[in-house]
């Protein structure tokens, strides 16, 4: 089942706990200290591209009817509309630009270039799921109400479609999205108050009116005689920004080693319990630095939950550091490349369409699910008094995997 004792799975004490949360603050306070000019110059040169981008595309695809100038059109437009996406759009309504006072660029004005209002985001992502990360019961995030991810979601029928609800997930990202926040389900169950469900449909409708308006109905009008290659080129560059944005958000939370809790803690949780938590629930992605700024960043998924309303161009230096306080409180640091992290992801998926009775690993040790049940009681850390390296969690999984691996080969399974 999930974690239900954080300290306990993370092999530390409340103090350990305590000073892993004032390193992390002191991170916290270097970043928002050392803010300044050489940041602002780079959202604003990140807007500019951006924008570059989308006029140059939709310049060309006044000659889309020629095949070299739609794919031209569709490249530039893919990578205006995941820039949008994912560095400016999800990081500025973070609030990550908000010290530069510029209302442009900040949080509460910003509306960005997909199907769902950007004040229903904020309250399902910026509030519940970064307050609630991987949270069963909590965390939306966790399968959005759709995909079976964990082995604590009991199986259903429905669940055998996971492999299709996922690619159409993926091909339509941004209306799985704009739906988060309407609540269906409890809709569906009549739990939902009637003018509260009236309200977000208007808001969502007219959101994703203007959108269709804009990229479906003006924009192919405009270039007249192409308008049918341009709209085709349009759908293209949606689905393309979909694709990319749900391969990033799904590498960053369900491949192997991205953690999944219980209610039991969260409520007397302090901030460096906080800190902790996202650390055992997210992953990274290990890329160059243009995987970096077309992931929005967010190839620092570790960073970017620890403190997400911090510039994201300063993840890449802040990973150096945790990185070095995983390794100082023994704790996993969970990353891989994007399409080994994505395969994992899937594979979950796919695992998890069947019933638990089909699944080879238990429900406290399997590669999406573990507790700190899976330890037999061996929850105790040490400190290796020649070396002065610690003996925790990190190092109690790689037992685990190789005593399982051994029993394995005898035949004990």
């Amino acid at each position: 089942m999930a974690i239900a004792d954080v300290k306990e799975y993370a092999h530390l004490t409340d103090a350990d706990i305590e000073a892993l949360g004032r390193e992390l603050d002191a991170i916290r306070r270097d970043i928002e200290e050392s803010r300044g000019e050489k940041d602002a110059r780079y959202v604003r040169n990140v807007i500019r591209l951006q924008r570059s981008l989308e006029i140059g595309g939709r310049a060309v695809l006044f000659a889309s009817r020629r095949r070299p100038a739609w794919l031209a059109g569709v490249g530039l437009l893919t990578l205006s509309k995941i820039i949008e996406n994912m560095e400016l759009g999800h990081n500025v309504m973070h609030g990550q630009w908000d010290w530069m006072n510029d209302p442009e660029i900040h949080s509460t004005s910003w509306e960005w270039d997909v199907t769902g209002p950007s004040a229903h985001w904020k309250q399902t992502h910026n509030y519940l799921h970064h307050k609630y990360t991987n949270v069963l019961g909590m965390d939306d995030d966790v399968g959005y109400g759709l995909l079976r991810v964990t082995r604590d979601q009991r199986w259903k029928p429905f669940n055998a479609g996971n492999l299709v609800y996922n690619t159409l997930l993926a091909l339509f990202f941004e209306y799985g999205i704009a739906a988060q926040h309407l609540e269906l389900g409890k809709v569906a169950k009549g739990r939902a108050d009637k003018e509260e469900t009236q309200r977000k449909l208007r808001e969502v409708g007219e959101k994703i009116g203007k959108q269709v308006l804009r990229d479906y109905v003006i924009y192919p009008a405009i270039t007249g005689p192409a308008w049918k290659s341009t709209l085709s080129a349009n759908f293209t560059a949606n689905t393309l920004r979909n694709v990319w944005t749900n391969a990033v958000i799904f590498c960053g939370h369900f491949p192997d080693g991205a953690e999944k809790f219980t209610k039991e803690d969260i409520d007397k949780e302090t901030q460096a319990q906080w800190y902790l938590r996202q650390m055992l629930g997210s992953a990274n992605i290990e890329g160059s630095a243009l995987m970096d700024f077309m992931t929005g960043n967010l190839s620092y998924q570790i960073e970017h939950h620890l403190f997400p309303d911090l510039p994201s161009n300063r993840y890449k230096d802040i990973a150096v550091t945790v990185r070095q306080l995983a390794d100082k409180y023994d704790l996993p640091y969970t990353t891989g490349p994007l399409a080994v992290q994505y395969a994992k992801s899937w594979r979950t998926i796919a695992k998890l369409s069947l019933p638990n009775k089909y699944l080879k690993d238990t429900v406290d040790n399997a590669p999406e699910t573990a507790s700190e049940r899976m330890f037999d009681g061996e929850l105790t850390s040490t400190v290796d008094p020649v070396t002065g390296r610690r003996n925790g969690l990190k190092s109690a999984i790689a037992r685990k995997r190789k005593s399982g691996k051994l029993r394995s080969l005898l035949g004990l399974r």
